[in-house]
């Protein structure tokens, strides 16, 4: 063939492939996009690589900062994939980049951390550890983020600038969203998403809400100290358990009876620790508590009727806010804006009929730490396979993962991701940021 020839037909594939380009950044185009990685997730291999990878986690759970087994799994897949990424970030957290390498720049985030609870379902891939189990679904999570980090890569040229993929540690209290936004990584993100399974809904729905999704929260735990001696003489005791029994109770009329009843408000004592004998009186009881969403406001009396209670029964108290172990998460609040992008992009992957507008929950998510310095939107992945029983709830012992929804929240994450940069590269609303 002649020199021309080739110039010829050169110039026409090129011509052809700008027509194929142009086309795919139709809103046509884009609704295509969840579709076709869904149907790629759900491709026998991929599906039983994620199964492989979920089960991995789940029997070797890790507790918040302890993350090293997990978050080296997450290495050496994103290693096989060939996602650059840093580590560690925010102590054991991983931190991946998909994409041009180059503005716009987009989020994903999944949390990676376990429970200190022993798992009582018994099945082939029950964990390993004692008093450790992913109770919460973030083993799920971690496997969805690489799930969508496998499609993404295998898209990388349809990528309009780079996404970033936050696998952190220690959302259980730990704050580890805090320590990932100080550690500087998501400066220049214009966006970011993260979702959370559910046994609420039903597999292949999701649901969400503009604003106010999610409550703020704080823990303390408060020791209360009298003096210990036999059950049989409390006249020459002075006794903690009594006086703890009282704050608790006394507590709960902070929301009963001091709280607007239309701010809604939790204070819970999960934790009670005080003697080890029937009868003896101890020293001291040491008690720990959650509250949520106005927990700022309730400080200041959470420790009055702490101290105040312990001093009618002739106790001492203290109170510890814990807010370097475990700090305050503020509320999570759905940018307005995303909230309609992903109805867009959730309704185009499994129709609009199949998204449910969801009511405030009592939960906390950090999450919000993200929110705090940039847009971003969490949502709810459904899971409860309609033909079984009713699933457990996230904390228990009894709770469990329907592995059916892994290829969801993957496509979730990745048409989101995808969608994004092509949004803000036709509407021209990225700015010009530097090379990462």
């Amino acid at each position: 063939m002649s020199l021309c020839k080739w110039v010829s037909f050169l110039l026409i594939i090129h011509l052809l492939n700008s027509s194929q380009i142009s086309s795919s950044l139709t809103s046509n185009g884009f609704s295509q996009i969840p579709p076709k990685f869904l149907a790629l997730a759900k491709r026998n291999d991929f599906y039983d690589w994620m199964v492989g990878i979920r089960r991995r986690i789940h029997e070797n759970p890790e507790l918040g900062y302890e993350e090293v087994e997990t978050s080296k799994l997450v290495r050496t897949e994103l290693e096989k994939m060939g996602v650059s990424y840093k580590y560690p970030v925010a102590v054991t957290g991983v931190v991946g980049y998909v994409g041009t390498g180059q503005a716009p720049f987009v989020a994903l985030r999944a949390d990676m951390d376990a429970l200190p609870m022993q798992e009582m379902v018994e099945w082939e891939h029950k964990s390993k550890v004692p008093g450790k189990m992913h109770a919460c679904g973030h083993d799920a999570h971690t496997t969805m983020l690489l799930g969508a980090a496998k499609l993404l890569k295998e898209h990388q040229d349809e990528l309009q600038g780079t996404v970033i993929l936050v696998f952190q540690p220690a959302e259980e209290g730990g704050g580890g969203a805090k320590k990932i936004v100080e550690a500087g990584v998501l400066k220049d993100v214009s966006a970011i998403f993260g979702l959370h399974v559910t046994n609420q809904l039903g597999l292949g729905l999701v649901s969400s809400r503009e604003g106010p999704l999610l409550a703020g929260s704080g823990f303390f735990e408060a020791k209360i100290s009298g003096k210990g001696g036999h059950a049989a003489l409390p006249q020459h005791a002075i006794d903690p358990i009594l006086a703890a029994s009282n704050v608790i109770v006394t507590l709960q009329h902070l929301v009963s009876r001091e709280a607007d009843p239309l701010d809604s408000q939790v204070v819970t004592v999960a934790k009670f620790e005080g003697g080890g004998a029937f009868n003896v009186i101890p020293d001291s009881v040491t008690i720990g508590a959650f509250s949520t969403k106005s927990f700022t406001q309730l400080k200041k009396r959470i420790e009055q009727v702490i101290t105040r209670q312990a001093s009618v029964h002739m106790c001492n108290a203290t109170v510890d806010f814990l807010q370097e172990e475990k700090p305050f998460f503020p509320p999570t609040v759905n940018d307005k804006a995303l909230h309609m992008f992903f109805k867009n992009v959730s309704g185009d992957m499994l129709g609009t009929k199949n998204y449910f507008e969801m009511q405030p929950l009592m939960g906390a998510e950090d999450f919000s730490f993200y929110q705090v310095s940039m847009p971003g939107h969490f949502s709810f992945v459904g899971m409860q396979n309609e033909a079984h029983s009713p699933m457990a709830s996230p904390h228990s012992p009894y709770f469990e993962v329907n592995e059916e929804v892994l290829p969801y929240g993957a496509v979730l994450h990745a048409s989101m991701a995808t969608r994004y940069l092509l949004d803000l590269k036709t509407s021209s609303l990225s700015n010009s940021k530097d090379e990462l």
